[in-house]
């Protein structure tokens, strides 16, 4: 009976009759009211007809898949309801069925999309029993040549405990994954559950944690832990230039160029120091006219009254590195460079020089000088961009090793020490993402697909960084990621209480969703926009779901799921303090 072509069409799981069929859904007439109680068969309890119980409807070539969303009495017996009709079984229940999917009669198991034709009239409808509905769950999203695909348990179902959920990896995370849902909905534990999931698989993930809230992973022997301020940090000379903008905020007109020429100016006086002969006077003269040279003393590059000449030169020498979008400078000098840049742009009416100190421009970088000189002196700052010589593990090499370590599953990069000044978590998760990002973009996943966690994901998503102007610039690195890493193997896992703040774009990229309580009208019309599979009938489930219930839906999923996620083994450090006397 549980083999692969077992019939799922059992007499003793008959519970009615169609009577009516709509596109919206179908109408099932129980002869008796008897046939909505709970029975036992092969050792399984079943729970007859009630509402949110699946059933399977044999049809004239094919059968189908269909969920209870409602039972009600024929006006008639309303009227006449007593307790003689609970005793002698004599309602007749009329209940209303959502058609999920169609099945093969030879195949069961291979799952038709599209409803190309409904139940007919009269069709029998049976209660679907649990090994039946089981093997949908471990088919979905996994390709027919796949054979052996990675599964894990992710929890039961909620009408029927007896019922586990296993789904593949490759339907989770193949096309991004959200998790959503209101404080004390079971959000944190869900991303344990998926956490510990990989680690079983033997996949790998990476999870950027705010709060320190998954730190119980540590001490397992498959977790690899970053906790950047404490023992890690992300160097500064892997920032971009925009990251700079980010963190600095230049004003656009004056502030924006002057910060770019000083950030070349830095690049092209380390590159002099690594690769030329370092004269005694600092003079780096031009080949062809020696009288022209700029001075590149402790690593600044002086400007003042210098020969243009002899810099345009060694910048094309060097225009390969000085382009490249890194931070190969050294950053304590940056305050120095910049006050080398607020020069006029000629000397006089020599315009192949540039000439004295311009005060106006020194007035107009001012307020950049304090910004910049107030972060890079700030201790959290140096030891989080590792400015400085203290013994920490850099991030980045912390991710290579990882990636290459077949015994290390999980990295845990924690921001529990991160301040929230500065907009410096916002910044630096956008930085990680984005290295992560160009890894992809090289292929470095293909062979090993990395699930990317980003949990309190709204606190990086969909943020802007502002300049004293109001001027703003957006962080986009995990939008992009979202976008375009599907097919580089690096999948995007967000967590989420607040969905109406990731943007649109990127929700819209996520095709799973493990969808835990949501209240605000604005979050479930977030979802409902995002995923096609989240119809009115499913969005009604999320006011009244429990702890830890969830349903699972996306592109992947022909039907949503309700289930009751299991506990992990490893809880997250998520629980309320408990108000106590004193």
């Amino acid at each position: 009976m549980k083999g692969t072509n077992y019939n799922p069409f059992v007499n003793e799981h008959f519970i009615g009759f169609i009577n009516q069929v709509t596109p919206q859904g179908v109408k099932v007439h129980f002869p008796s009211s008897a046939l909505l109680q709970p029975f036992f068969k092969y050792g399984e309890l079943y729970h007859g007809g009630l509402v949110g119980n699946y059933v399977v409807i044999e049809g004239h070539q094919m059968g189908f898949l269909g969920k209870i969303q409602g039972i009600e009495l024929p006006e008639k017996e309303r009227l006449e309801l007593s307790e003689k009709s609970f005793e002698t079984n004599e309602m007749h229940p009329i209940g209303y069925i959502e058609i999920l999917l169609s099945f093969s009669f030879e195949n069961p198991e291979e799952i038709q999309r599209g409803l190309n034709t409904l139940p007919p009239i009269g069709a029998k409808v049976f209660v679907c029993a649990s090994y039946f509905i089981q093997s949908f769950f471990k088919r979905f999203g996994v390709k027919k040549e796949n054979t052996a695909p990675c599964l894990m348990k992710l929890g039961v179902l909620t009408q029927d405990k007896t019922t586990p959920v296993e789904i593949s990896l490759d339907a989770l995370f193949g096309r991004h994954c959200a998790i959503v849902g209101t404080t004390g909905g079971g959000k944190s534990y869900t991303t344990s559950k998926l956490l510990e999931g990989i680690s079983n698989a033997k996949a790998k993930a990476i999870i950027i944690d705010p709060t320190g809230e998954y730190s119980g992973f540590d001490s397992k022997d498959y977790v690899e832990s970053a906790i950047i301020n404490k023992d890690s940090y992300f160097h500064y000379s892997r920032l971009s230039v925009g990251d700079w903008f980010a963190l600095f905020r230049p004003a656009g007109q004056v502030q924006q160029p002057k910060l770019l020429d000083a950030i070349k100016s830095l690049k092209l006086a380390k590159c002099l120091e690594e690769n030329e002969k370092l004269p005694e006077d600092g003079k780096f003269h031009h080949p062809k006219f020696t009288d022209k040279f700029i001075t590149c003393v402790g690593g600044i590059i002086r400007k003042k009254c210098h020969y243009k000449d002899a810099f345009r030169h060694f910048e094309t020498k060097y225009m390969a590195e000085i382009e490249e979008d890194n931070s190969e400078f050294d950053l304590t000098k940056l305050v120095i460079q910049l006050k080398e840049e607020a020069i006029y742009e000629s000397n006089g009416s020599n315009v192949e020089m540039w000439g004295d100190v311009d005060k106006r421009t020194s007035d107009n970088i001012a307020s950049l000088i304090i910004r910049i000189y107030s972060k890079v002196s700030d201790k959290a700052f140096k030891q989080i961009f590792g400015i400085g010589k203290e013994p920490k593990k850099d991030l980045c090499e912390t991710i290579e090793s990882f990636i290459s370590n077949k015994s290390r599953h999980i990295l845990r990069i924690g921001f529990e020490d991160v301040p929230y000044d500065f907009q410096t978590r916002e910044i630096l998760a956008n930085a990680i993402a984005k290295f992560l990002l160009n890894k992809a973009r090289k292929g470095d996943f293909k062979t090993q697909p990395i699930v990317f966690f980003a949990d309190e994901a709204h606190q990086f998503l969909n943020k802007e960084v502002k300049d004293e102007y109001f001027q703003s610039m957006r962080l986009d690195s995990f939008d992009s990621i979202a976008k375009e890493c599907r097919k580089y193997g690096l999948f995007l896992c967000l967590a989420t209480q607040m969905p109406r703040d990731i943007p649109l774009g990127t929700l819209s990229q996520m095709g799973t969703f493990l969808v835990h309580r949501l209240i605000n009208y604005k979050d479930k019309e977030a979802v409902e926009s995002a995923c096609s599979a989240a119809n009115k009938s499913t969005l009604a489930y999320l006011p009244v779901l429990g702890a830890g219930e969830a349903i699972l839906m996306g592109v992947d999923f022909p039907m949503p799921v309700m289930l009751k996620v299991d506990l992990p083994q490893t809880e997250p450090n998520s629980h309320t303090p408990q108000f106590k006397r004193l």
